[in-house]
């Protein structure tokens, strides 16, 4: 059978299962309101949680790192792509998460790969939740580790595999610190008493709670008031800009840079990008507004949604999931919400469980309030004529 034959067939499948996927154009910098396609939509599915990515005080940093430096790092970060800015970076991500040093990567994918790929050894065991990030979930495959699934949240479920895994040299629990297609929260505070009891190490990937959680919006850790052994964020949600990373001791980030492929291998991030990234956590630190009125908006959504009749799935944060179920209907779902103004994708599987299609809102601090007023009545309207509230 030709190549293409071949793969035309397996995409006729994924077009009748009706999880067929194609790219939206965006045509203005990120913000709450953009042309999508020609068409004026208020956007409500970005992970642009404070409205920084379009922030003039990001924009003038890159700017000026950018005609200073150029436009990319030219290599890896061992080769030729390490530069102030990068260092600077680092500094800054360490004092931010409150540990001894950070390590940079260049996306929030390739620092999870990274930390799993490269910590646990044969004979060592990866305990992960069962709705962990697809970036988790790879981490896990490539590491020499076994890795065994507990129940989303479930701290006896968890208690039970700590148990059941004591015949393994290490054991690693690794978990996102917010889900981003749940908005729920993993319950650090009680898995670090279990890590302490059953001699674990705790692996937190806090890109959706980094600039969010916590009252200086360092993520779960302030949150809970713990530490875990290693953090791992990006700067794609919160901060606006671009770039994972690893926080936490010195010995984790020598090890990382001397172990992690996906650091070692891979050409480091423009140094514009680090630049607007260290204007973004002096934003997050200094700007607690941001996430006061950003909460204010998820706690109004939340009960207006749920006072409705629809089924809403987490806890407070900007990622407000609602359940629609059927596949077919969370297209109309977003079909018509764009025919209102309102940008939010229906989230199919397999990024979601069969059965469990939904629109994943997320509301930011760059919206006002009447944004929030057209996108409630819109779900009203909307619902009550397919039927669902």
């Amino acid at each position: 059978m030709p190549f293409d034959q071949w793969l035309e067939e397996r995409l006729d499948k994924t077009k009748q299962a009706g999880l067929y996927r194609q790219m939206r154009t965006m045509q203005e910098a990120p913000q709450s309101s953009m042309l999508v396609e020609e068409k004026r939509q208020l956007i409500f599915s970005s992970n642009d949680y404070l409205g920084l990515a379009g922030h003039s005080r990001l924009i003038d940093a890159a700017a000026e790192v950018l005609r200073e430096f150029g436009a990319g790092s030219s290599g890896s970060r061992l080769l030729t792509g390490n530069t102030v800015w990068h260092e600077k970076l680092e500094d800054r991500l360490a004092a931010f998460k409150q540990t001894e040093a950070a390590l940079l990567f260049s996306s929030g994918y390739l620092a999870n790969i990274g930390v799993l790929s490269s910590l646990p050894e044969k004979e060592d065991v990866l305990l992960s939740d069962r709705l962990n990030h697809a970036s988790i979930i790879d981490g896990c495959r490539l590491s020499k580790a076994d890795t065994v699934i507990y129940n989303h949240v479930d701290m006896d479920d968890l208690r039970e595999k700590l148990e059941q895994t004591v015949s393994y040299n290490r054991r690693f629990i690794v978990t996102d610190g917010v889900f981003s297609m749940d908005g729920t929260i993993a319950p650090l505070d009680q898995m670090m008493e279990l890590a302490a009891r059953y001699e674990a190490f705790v692996i937190v990937d806090d890109a959706h709670a980094t600039g969010v959680l916590g009252e200086s919006g360092r993520g779960t850790s302030e949150y809970f008031g713990i530490t875990p052994d290693v953090t791992i964020g990006t700067l794609s949600k919160a901060a606006g800009t671009e770039g994972g990373f690893a926080a936490g001791s010195k010995t984790l980030i020598d090890f990382l840079l001397n172990h992690s492929r996906p650091f070692i291998f891979q050409t480091a991030v423009p140094p514009a990008s680090c630049a607007a990234s260290v204007a973004a956590l002096q934003i997050m630190e200094k700007q607690k507004e941001r996430r006061e009125q950003l909460m204010t908006y998820v706690t109004r959504v939340k009960r207006s949604l749920t006072n409705l009749g629809f089924q809403l799935t987490g806890d407070e944060t900007p990622i407000i999931p609602v359940l629609i179920g059927d596949v077919e209907q969370a297209g109309r779902f977003t079909k018509k919400l764009e025919e209102q103004g309102i940008y939010a994708p229906a989230i199919r599987p397999p990024t979601v469980p069969a059965g469990e299609s939904r629109i994943r809102l997320t509301v930011t601090a760059a919206h006002d309030s009447g944004d929030v007023d057209k996108l409630i009545t819109a779900f009203h309207e909307i619902g009550e004529e397919l039927n669902l509230i």
